[in-house]
């Protein structure tokens, strides 16, 4: 009769130790006894899902940052064309979407509202850089900034510094939903709006916290927009929105 090889597993080994009875046993009762081919088959399967786990770790570990110094040296040194139309968000270089009339329009439309409406109480930024933190710089379509002696030659505008930002979101929406508006919400940035040009509506974010937003209200037709520091400041959202 041929003979029957069989392994002994043990509770206390991990994948890859040598000599029978230093095996994984995945909840098999201790010193429970195998044929070799089974045993063999389970190794592997344990081994595969082993590493599968060890290479995502590897994956998460190996992700790089880059910082706003970084970023600018890229620029400077060429790395990044001078015509590149990209922003930074949480350490990643993000590419910015064409802007299409409607947009466009919606903005040159705010842009003038705001600058009219504004009787020195604050600047208006149009694409300009907001430095978030170390790590993120995006360019929002708007921003009504305080106002300083320099208007912000000697740097970029940070947190404490924005009253109000505004993106104008057609095929952005989604990440502007997801990623940007979570990066302004733990920056502090008081207040965001994203101009929905899908929908037709405004969404006003207000409150920050670590995940986004406390608040969300959405207006549409027949509704006012006001910024939070001054509603004296009043949006016509149909009127904005039509084409």
């Amino acid at each position: 009769m041929r003979p029957v090889f069989t392994a002994t597993l043990k509770s206390s080994g991990v994948c890859g130790a040598r000599g029978s009875g230093n095996r994984q046993t995945g909840g098999l009762p201790h010193d429970f006894r195998v044929p070799l081919p089974v045993f063999r088959l389970w190794h592997f399967q344990i081994c595969k899902r082993q590493a599968v786990d060890y290479a995502r770790i590897m994956l998460v570990q190996t992700k790089h940052r880059f910082s706003v110094k970084q970023y600018y040296r890229m620029a400077e040194t060429g790395v990044l064309p001078a015509d590149a139309r990209v922003e930074l968000l949480d350490g990643q270089i993000v590419d910015m979407s064409p802007i299409g009339p409607f947009h466009g329009g919606v903005t040159n439309a705010l842009l003038q509202f705001f600058v009219i409406a504004a009787k020195n109480r604050w600047l208006v930024a149009a694409q300009n850089p907001v430095r978030l933190d170390d790590f993120s710089e995006p360019q929002p379509d708007l921003a009504l900034l305080k106002p300083t002696p320099d208007s912000y030659r000697s740097r970029h505008p940070e947190p404490d510094d924005v009253i109000l930002l505004i993106e104008i979101s057609d095929s952005t929406l989604q990440s502007d939903r997801e990623e940007k508006l979570p990066a302004y919400g733990r920056a502090g940035i008081v207040e965001v709006w994203i101009v929905n040009l899908v929908d037709k509506t405004i969404e006003i974010h207000r409150e920050p916290n670590f995940s986004g937003y406390a608040s969300r209200v959405v207006l549409g037709a027949g509704d006012m927009a006001t910024p939070l520091a001054f509603p004296d400041a009043a949006v016509d959202v149909a009127f904005l929105l039509h084409r």
